[in-house]
């Protein structure tokens, strides 16, 4: 997760965002499984609004196709994701969008910590929930990091197939900050493991979190 300078003085909201990549999610469909791919390499696949919302329209279009039976979602490049965006170029935390997906109320014209609640209570906590009620088998395909955020993806999906060579970690209560895959964590660990992953930050390897009950597979890379 790339982080802006701190002796930078412009205010967040006031740079201009620019979009490193134009399609943020790749889609196809082979033998009736929908891939649908990640795709900000270049940061590790950080989560902003455009990707997310382009993840959704591609969830909904294979939801909507008969022809799709089975659902894979995985990253580009050498990581799942790093989690949510908080200071790349593409950083769009703070634009307002007309095609809001859940019943939150518009967040433009909110102060400080209530703008940032109700827009992250959309892109998501919002999403993250209605897509684990996804009505097709879904199944995270990980390799690299899959970090903070990340986590929520790979946790949304029915089963989790890491390569040998991912790890997990949720470092945001080292980072002195409340994350929002806090909420995630109680439907993925048992409450002993889910206060050891958050308390020590650690990162696990792909047999760690198999072991913990966080993943069903562990395969060779490639």
């Amino acid at each position: 997760m790339s982080q802006i300078d701190e002796n930078e003085t412009v205010p967040r909201e006031e740079k201009e965002v620019v979009y490193e990549e134009e399609n943020p999610i790749l889609y196809e469909v082979v033998d009736k499984v929908a891939y649908i791919t990640l795709n900000r390499p270049t940061y590790h696949n950080s989560q902003n609004s455009q990707m997310l919302y382009a993840l959704d329209d591609a969830f909904y279009k294979a939801v909507g196709d008969d022809g799709v039976k089975v659902i894979v979602l995985k990253g580009n490049g050498k990581h799942f994701s790093a989690g949510h965006d908080i200071g790349t170029p593409g950083r769009d935390f703070t634009i307002g969008r007309e095609d809001r997906r859940t019943m939150i109320y518009n967040h433009d014209n909110k102060p400080g910590a209530e703008k940032a609640f109700i827009r992250e209570s959309e892109v998501y906590l919002g999403f993250c929930n209605r897509w684990r009620e996804i009505p097709k088998p879904t199944i995270a395909q990980v390799h690299g990091g899959c970090i903070a955020g990340g986590l929520m993806l790979a946790w949304v999906c029915d089963l989790i197939i890491a390569s040998d060579t991912a790890f997990f970690q949720d470092p945001v209560v080292q980072m002195g900050f409340p994350g929002v895959e806090y909420f995630a964590h109680p439907y993925e660990q048992n409450v002993r493991m889910a206060k050891e992953f958050l308390l020590l930050g650690e990162r696990w390897s792909a047999d760690r979190a198999l072991s913990a009950g966080m993943i069903n597979r562990v395969v060779p890379i490639d």
